[in-house]
């Protein structure tokens, strides 16, 4: 009896000690943690800031990593590593002074790593494909095109903490461009040290809010909040995890089964039924969703069979019947939302072309005259994999069949695997989206640059890319917009690509969570959100 009175004491005292050391975690279920569970679609193809070019590395690096600047709660442009800008009378010189701050491996932030990730980005050896980001800065775009060396780039760590920057002009939005993850510092003896430092999680070094705990590649990928963030405080959200599922269907079925908290680009096929549910969201997106021309190769070398082409599909029907997600129909290349003294740059810019079948189909005969063609070369519409994908582009196989007579093959790849064929240019015709880094013409515009690795087409045009560069020297507001509206007409008349439409971004959230701040040009930001 002694020895079960003892045993009963005992199991008494153990069992709260063990709740109480584990919490409302104790039983295993997970209830109580700050932490979420969403969906990458796919592997992220880089990891590293100098290299990443796609939205879905951005999103996993804007959480892991930050520059100068950051957007806040409110999505509103504010310091981070900055605790101190001076500025110049003429507005070309901005002094940094960094605040005190960690990588998540202990080493202290200077201005060097700053220096030596910035320049690394611009080194043409490093082969970014963003660098022309950093051309706002004195020296960057001789440097980066082999043109000019690296001693004459405007971007000095005068000691550990001030780094000072030089700039071509004053640059009105040079803050929103900072926070972009191309200018984000990078640990200089970490690269340096090793030349995979970005492939795996054990030996990324980051020096955001989060610091990468797992990557299972092309399965999932898990960060968590880094103790040695200066501002940890601010951050909610302790653990998120991406699962990369790029089949919709299953992706909608995990959502439904709790495995995700939030989807985004939902199966066409459930869209009409879950607008009614209170998890279902539409955001606006700064962004275009096209189908690429390679200019290069035949029948696109021809002018009239792009423009035929792009007056051959019926629009609202993609956006209402096919993707139903809110889009807006695209006759122009830059979304509507910038604000300029004039209005809004798409209102004022207005429509390029109407769908008129009847006129495409006369377009196509007059090319066919013009190559000596008998018939139009056969055509593949290639496109990455992605049910919505494979949905609107057998809708505008279709459309072209219906309209113009033509029949189209399609092709699809994996999304890492597809970013590398198009950048080969071994395509005819290839979908693409492209989103603004910041909300104005100039980022969505300079994607067509014809020195920009992310133009695909092989079109350049001089007249293009000295209207850009022209409108980066101009300070009134005024004078600059109707440069860019210049620009976009050469563009728009030489057609290297055909718009479908202006993104909008679908989502189903859990209810369970609160503080998500869904940015009109990235992925969501989860470090505020909290499950209540």
């Amino acid at each position: 009896m002694k020895k079960l009175i003892y045993s009963l004491i005992m199991v008494l005292t153990v069992v709260p000690f063990l709740a109480a050391c584990g919490g409302e975690d104790a039983s295993g279920d997970g209830e109580g943690k700050q932490e979420i569970t969403v969906n990458a679609m796919s592997e992220p193809p880089s990891m590293d800031p100098a290299l990443a070019t796609d939205t879905t590395s951005g999103w996993v690096l804007d959480h892991l990593f930050e520059g100068l600047y950051r957007k806040n709660k409110s999505g509103e442009i504010e310091p981070a590593l900055a605790e101190k800008t001076d500025v110049s009378d003429d507005d070309r010189t901005y002094t940094f002074t960094l605040r005190d701050a960690e990588w998540s491996n202990g080493d202290p932030i200077t201005a060097g790593d700053f220096e030596f990730a910035w320049k690394r980005v611009l080194n043409p050896e490093t082969g970014s494909s963003f660098a022309f980001y950093m051309y706002y800065i004195k020296g960057a775009e001789a440097y980066n095109k082999g043109e000019g060396s690296v001693e004459d780039v405007g971007i000095t760590a005068v000691d550990d903490k001030t780094l000072e920057v030089e700039l071509n002009a004053p640059t009105g939005f040079i803050e929103r461009l900072l926070s972009f993850w191309t200018f984000y510092p990078v640990n200089q003896s970490v690269v340096e040290g090793n030349e995979n430092w970005s492939a795996e999680a054990d030996s990324i070094v980051s020096n955001g809010a989060y610091h990468m705990t797992s990557w299972k590649h092309d399965n999932e990928l898990s960060i968590e909040k880094s103790d040695s963030y200066w501002d940890k405080e601010s951050i909610n959200m302790e653990k998120i995890t991406w699962k990369m599922v790029n089949d919709a269907t299953t992706y909608y079925q995990m959502y439904k089964s709790g495995e995700l908290d939030m989807i985004h680009t939902l199966p066409i096929d459930v869209i009409s039924s879950e607008k009614e549910s209170e998890d279902f969201k539409i955001t606006p997106y700064f962004g275009t969703y096209m189908y690429m021309f390679n200019v290069d190769k035949e029948p696109f070398t021809n002018e009239k069979v792009r423009k035929a082409f792009a007056m051959a599909i019926d629009r609202k029907s993609i956006t209402e019947d096919i993707s139903q997600a809110g889009e807006t129909p695209a006759y122009g290349f830059v979304p509507e939302g910038v604000d300029t003294p004039n209005g809004d740059f798409r209102e004022q810019g207005g429509d390029y072309f109407e769908e008129d079948y009847d006129k495409a189909k006369k377009l196509i005969e007059e090319a066919k005259q013009e190559e000596g063609w008998s018939e139009l070369p056969a055509v593949e519409l290639m496109y990455n994999t992605s049910d919505n994908h494979k949905k609107i582009a057998e809708g505008v196989q279709e459309m072209l069949k219906q309209n113009l007579g033509i029949e189209v093959t399609l092709n699809n790849q994996e999304w890492k695997t597809y970013l590398d064929t198009t950048k080969q240019g071994n395509f005819q015709m290839a979908r693409m989206g492209w989103i603004g880094v910041y909300v104005d013409p100039t980022p969505i515009l300079e994607y067509y640059l014809g020195d920009s690795p992310n133009n695909r087409t092989n079109w350049v045009n001089e007249e293009y890319d000295s209207l850009i560069a022209e409108s980066k020297m101009v300070q009134d507001e005024e004078k600059r917009m109707e440069l860019l509206h210049k620009a976009e007409d050469v563009l728009m008349k030489d057609m290297p690509f055909m718009p479908v439409y202006h993104y909008s971004q679908n989502y189903l959230t859990s209810q369970d969570y609160d503080g998500i701040v869904y940015p009109v040009n990235r992925y969501p930001d989860l470090r505020y959100a909290e499950k209540k």
